[in-house]
């Protein structure tokens, strides 16, 4: 968010503001509805697209009023369900476990996919992930970022791209900031890496083609 002299907000300064009171719905419409409108607007870089991958709020998720909402304006604009992948956190899938699965298999049954955000966080994430019919785990960055040094970091790492392999889901490694942590996902498997060391973070007007890596070690997957 830009101020009025154009200076730069991080999120941290006001997504707690919006958070205590409950504006999250609010942002996340207008997340949602911007980045569909701009894909609308450019259809070739929609078609050469993999994902576009949104974060939500736990109250949006549980929220009735907005899972109407991205369902009405599917119906408006002209972006492939199949192009959407919502990303909402372990806490808050857990925290409104009906509610969310509700949500995402509402939306799964259009094309849509899911990515349950910083996996590893919460003390239930194995006992739960059963139930939660996701497409990609992302791996909790404060593992990730140590994986080079510390032996434990890098088997929790293994550990969970393993479980997530076996149950048919792909994994994304956040907090990737050099090729040494790059490499080490790559002897592990991990099929996705995203971090400074990929993409930092642009104005939609400075776009990139990807702010999400393959981080097999095959070229051909590169």
């Amino acid at each position: 968010m830009h101020d009025d002299g154009g200076n730069l907000i991080a999120p941290g300064a006001f997504l707690p503001a919006a958070e205590r009171y409950n504006l999250m719905p609010l942002v996340d419409k207008w997340v949602v509805r911007t980045a569909f409108d701009w894909l609308d607007d450019h259809p070739e870089h929609l078609h050469n697209l993999a994902h576009c991958a949104i974060n939500l709020a736990g109250p949006s998720v549980s929220d009735e009023n907005f899972l109407d909402f991205l369902l009405e304006l599917f119906s408006r604009v002209n972006v492939p369900a199949e192009k959407i992948c919502f990303e909402i956190t372990e806490t808050t899938a857990v925290a409104n476990l009906v509610k969310a699965t509700r949500f995402i298999t509402t939306l799964k049954q259009m094309g849509c996919t899911f990515a349950l955000d910083d996996f590893g966080s919460g003390m239930s994430s194995f006992a739960y992930l059963k139930n939660l019919p996701v497409d990609f785990l992302k791996i909790e960055g404060m593992f990730v970022r140590d994986i080079v040094e510390d032996p434990i970091d890098y088997t929790m790492v293994k550990s969970i791209n393993e479980l997530a392999h076996v149950m048919g889901k792909q994994t994304i490694a956040e907090f990737v900031e050099n090729r040494h942590i790059l490499e080490k996902l790559q002897l592990i498997g991990v099929d996705f890496a995203q971090g400074y060391g990929i993409a930092r973070p642009r104005p939609l007007r400075d776009r990139q083609d990807s702010g999400v890596s393959k981080a097999s070690s095959n070229p051909d997957q590169e």
